[in-house]
């Protein structure tokens, strides 16, 4: 029967568990969708509805199995058996714990683990409650059974989160430097891989659906499961070898500028089109400039140059000789060439706009409040947020000045590619990390709701948990992602269409990976890893701006220790308060 004498605990929990959900939209969803938003493959509002869309359904669908992973790896849920009450408090306070510091650290601009953020809150609360003796510290078993659970679980995934991700996205990133993007033609070369890359991707999505399952149940064999998996791929790898790439080489190949997005499905039938007519005056194909406002180190070094009034200098008065300075690759010198001296970008268009007169009781003035409470969060400059105000990115321009520009029609057609990496990563994202949230609350729900423990391993999570949790999460996509998203765009390094889809896909076969082999991992420490691996690759190692690698590490390093505090003096102070005893 309910415990109604905890109805106040149960409120407290939907309160924070809300806040905490939010703070995994803010935070976190930014792991997906950096590098795409930055790259300029997709807009910041794109990115938005997208993620909201792949966020949600991956909470809803897939995670539904997810209950008992916070709760019963970390502390024995046993010695609750008694007071199921103590456990509902316990989690009550290890979600408070886990949203409020997550909030702080999103505010100041902090990509944190929200796995841990909870893991810290559930460990501090099972110490103070039933000591440190109750905390599962290693894993049971031997192989990856001794890592998969208990704290050391965050140790170890410090080093292999990263470690991993960064190897694969070096990997993809490599294969496509040096076999499209440096090559004669590296358009026509890129437009012969997508398929596979898209296939390929198909095949990890897939991946995830068979291996981790949600609320519907796999009855297929191993070698059925494969062969789904490697079917699943060919079969969209060739429907985008008949749709897309047909359309991709009219468009990028023959500069067809009257194609547009839904002429696609037509497919080989664009290929019987004439010839390409003569473009109107001023009119524009969609290949847009992709490293627009990052100069090469030869441009830098003409505009400082000219900034301290050196008439002498080397390349300046040659503007095509400059923009060829700084790579070998036969592409550039089809991308447009900035000015030497300037580092100009075209002016963006506010979508709430400027407050208008009058005073605040009049309709205009009102809905300007009503689209500024709805719209602000999407109303941010994220591309080109640069360094004056940030110490951790006050030398952007000399770090992207040491990165090879590459042709921008193949980074055109690897945009294509990162738009549906980002979706993939963000359906896993979705899957896996609104557990950090539900898991706790649906523990506070059960006990709240049944008045003792639930069957360890048989516990379900109520359906209208998992989309209040997605709920929250897309608002705090919505409302305050722009933060995050800005520190781990071109803030880390720079980004382009090549570089974001071999971050992403090597960020997402690592998490789909140590799905499989049950290794503990954090999606935001995957894609860091993997943007360090590719700014290293792309360039030198002075590529990646590493105040602000040791300003993220620093998040992951306080993050189990704070919100173990925080949860643990919640705990302490409660259950030790007097008359908490005789409440009930």
């Amino acid at each position: 029967m309910p415990l109604h004498q905890f109805d106040y605990l149960f409120a407290i929990g939907t309160i924070f568990a809300a806040l905490d959900a939010w703070n995994i939209g803010a935070n976190d969803v930014a792991n997906s969708w950096a590098t795409s938003v930055a790259s300029q493959s997709v807009t910041y509002l794109q990115a938005m509805v997208l993620a909201s869309v792949m966020e949600f359904a991956g909470s809803v669908g897939v995670g539904a199995r997810v209950a008992d992973t916070i709760r019963t790896k970390i502390v024995d849920t046993s010695l609750y058996k008694e007071d199921p009450a103590m456990l509902m408090l316990g989690m009550v306070c290890a979600v408070t714990a886990s949203s409020i510091y997550l909030t702080f650290a999103t505010k100041i601009g902090m990509p944190v683990s929200t796995t841990h953020s909870i893991l810290g809150g559930v460990i501090g609360m099972g110490v103070a409650s039933v000591g440190a003796s109750g905390v599962q510290w290693v894993g049971s078993g031997s192989g990856t059974g001794a890592i998969n659970s208990g704290v050391v679980q965050v140790f170890l995934a410090w080093i292999i989160a990263p470690g991993l991700a960064g190897c694969f996205a070096s990997i993809i990133f490599l294969i496509t430097k040096y076999g499209v993007m440096i090559r004669n033609n590296p358009a026509v070369w890129a437009l012969r891989v997508v398929p596979f890359y898209f296939g390929l991707t198909a095949s990890l999505l897939t991946m995830l659906l068979l291996w981790k399952g949600g609320s519907y149940t796999i009855t297929l064999t191993d070698p059925e499961v494969a062969g789904t998996i490697v079917g699943v791929g060919a079969g969209f790898g060739l429907l985008i070898a008949l749709t897309l790439v047909p359309w991709m080489y009219r468009v990028v190949i023959k500069g067809d500028w009257a194609l547009r997005w839904y002429h696609i499905p037509l497919g080989p039938l664009l290929l019987r089109r004439g010839e390409v007519p003569p473009p109107p005056e001023g009119g524009d194909h969609g290949i847009k400039d992709y490293y627009e406002g990052r100069l090469t180190k030869a441009e830098l070094d003409a505009r400082k140059a000219g900034e301290r009034d050196d008439v002498e200098i080397v390349g300046a008065g040659n503007p095509e000789k400059t923009a060829n300075a700084e790579g070998s690759d036969a592409g550039s010198s089809e991308r447009p060439t900035p000015s030497p001296l300037a580092n100009v970008t075209k002016p963006r268009k506010s979508i709430v706009g400027p407050k208008p007169e009058g005073k605040w009781f009049e309709g205009a003035v009102l809905f300007w409040y009503v689209k500024w409470a709805l719209l602000r969060g999407i109303d941010q400059e994220v591309v080109n947020a640069q360094s004056t105000n940030s110490k951790l990115a006050s030398n952007l321009d000399e770090i992207h000045a040491h990165a090879t520009h590459f042709d921008n029609k193949a980074e055109y057609m690897y945009s294509f590619l990162q738009i549906m990496t980002a979706a993939t990563a963000s359906f896993t994202h979705g899957a896996n990390d609104i557990a950090n949230a539900i898991g706790p609350y649906a523990t506070v729900f059960q006990i709240w709701n049944d008045g003792a423990l639930p069957a360890k391993g048989k516990s379900e999570v109520p359906v209208w948990i998992l989309v209040f949790g997605g709920a929250m999460l897309v608002i705090g996509v919505w409302t305050y992602g722009y933060n995050i998203m800005r520190n781990l765009g071109n803030r880390l390094t720079l980004q382009s269409p090549s570089r974001g889809f071999s971050m992403e896909l090597g960020s997402a076969i690592t998490v789909i990976l140590a799905t499989r082999l049950k290794l503990p991992i954090s999606t935001t420490q995957c894609i860091t890893g993997a943007t360090v691996g590719v700014g290293l690759c792309s360039g030198t190692w002075r590529t990646v701006n590493w105040r602000m690698v040791l300003w993220i590490y620093l998040g992951w390093i306080i993050t189990l220790p704070v919100t173990g505090i925080i949860s643990g003096c919640l705990m302490g102070i409660i259950i030790n308060a007097p008359r908490w005893g005789h409440s009930g």
